[in-house]
C-alpha cells in the first residue's frame, strides 16, 4: 500500500489545518500502542490548477461565465476549485451562496436541478473558518455530481439558507443547525429537530463534552464517559 492509497495523507501537498501528536487520542495515559511519538499533520486538499480532466473543466467555465454575466467576479465568488478523489469541489465565499446555486440549478448547460442535502463539519483546528457545510448536487439532465462548501468562524455561524432555491434542504438544515450550530440566514423556521429546545450546546462539534449518565450492567456500575479514566 503506498501513501496515496491512504486516506487523508497527502505529502506535502494542500492546507495543514492542525497536528496530532499520538495515536487514538491518548495522551499521559502510559501509551503501548507504539504511536506515542508520531506527529501528523491534518491537511485539507489545496486548489486545483487547470486543466481538472474530463467535464470538470466545462462546469467550472459555464459556471464562471454565467457568474461574469451577472456582473459578479468569479475569483471573488469562488474561493478555490478542488479536484480529490476524482470529485469536484467548488470552496464559495458565503455571501454568494444562494447565487451560485440559484445559477448552478437554473443555467440549461449546468442544471443541477437537485440538492441533496447539507452536512456540517467541525474543524477545530481551521482556524477562522472552523464550520463548514457542505451541498451535493446532482444534475440530473446531465448526470453530474458537484459538491460546493463555504465556511463561517465560530465567531460568527452564519449561512445563507438555500430553502428558497432546493426546498428540500429544509429539515437539512434544521438538523444541521441543531448538531453543528450553524445558523441558515433567511430559513423558513430554523428550529432544533433532534434535540430538546433548551438543550445547551451542538453535539456534533468536536469539542462537545461527551457528557451522559451512568449505567448499571450486570451489577457492575460503569461511570458516565466524561467521568471515565481520561486520555487527554
Amino acid at each position: 500500500m503506498n501513501a496515496q492509497n491512504l486516506p487523508g495523507q497527502r505529502g506535502d501537498r494542500g492546507e495543514v489545518i492542525d497536528t496530532r501528536r499520538g495515536m487514538f487520542g491518548a495522551a499521559g495515559g502510559g501509551d503501548t500502542s507504539g504511536y506515542g511519538g508520531l506527529v501528523r499533520s491534518v491537511r485539507m486538499p489545496g486548489a486545483t490548477s487547470r486543466p481538472y480532466g474530463g467535464w470538470f473543466d466545462e462546469v467550472a467555465d459555464e459556471l464562471e461565465g454565467a457568474l461574469d454575466e451577472q456582473g459578479l467576479v468569479p475569483e471573488n465568488v469562488i474561493e478555490k476549485t478542488v479536484v480529490d478523489r476524482g470529485e469536484l469541489t467548488f470552496h464559495i465565499e458565503r455571501e454568494y451562496l444562494p447565487a451560485v446555486a440559484r445559477t448552478l440549478r437554473d443555467d440549461p448547460a449546468l442544471r443541477f436541478e437537485l440538492c441533496a442535502g447539507v452536512s456540517g463539519v467541525h474543524f477545530p483546528g481551521d482556524k477562522g473558518r472552523e464550520l463548514h457545510a457542505v451541498y451535493h448536487l446532482r444534475s440530473i439532465t446531465h448526470n453530474r455530481l458537484i459538491r460546493l462548501e463555504v465556511s463561517a468562524p465560530d465567531a460568527d455561524p452564519h449561512v445563507p439558507s438555500l430553502v428558497a432555491v432546493y426546498p428540500t434542504n429544509d429539515w437539512h438544515e434544521r438538523e444541521t443547525y441543531d448538531f453543528f450550530g450553524l445558523v441558515f440566514d433567511g430559513h423558513p423556521a430554523l428550529t432544533r429537530i433532534m434535540m430538546p429546545d433548551d438543550w445547551q450546546g451542538f453535539p456534533q462539534r468536536k469539542d462537545y463534552p461527551l457528557g451522559g449518565i451512568p449505567v448499571e450492567y450486570k451489577g457492575a456500575q460503569i461511570p458516565a464517559p466524561d467521568q471515565r479514566r481520561s486520555y487527554t
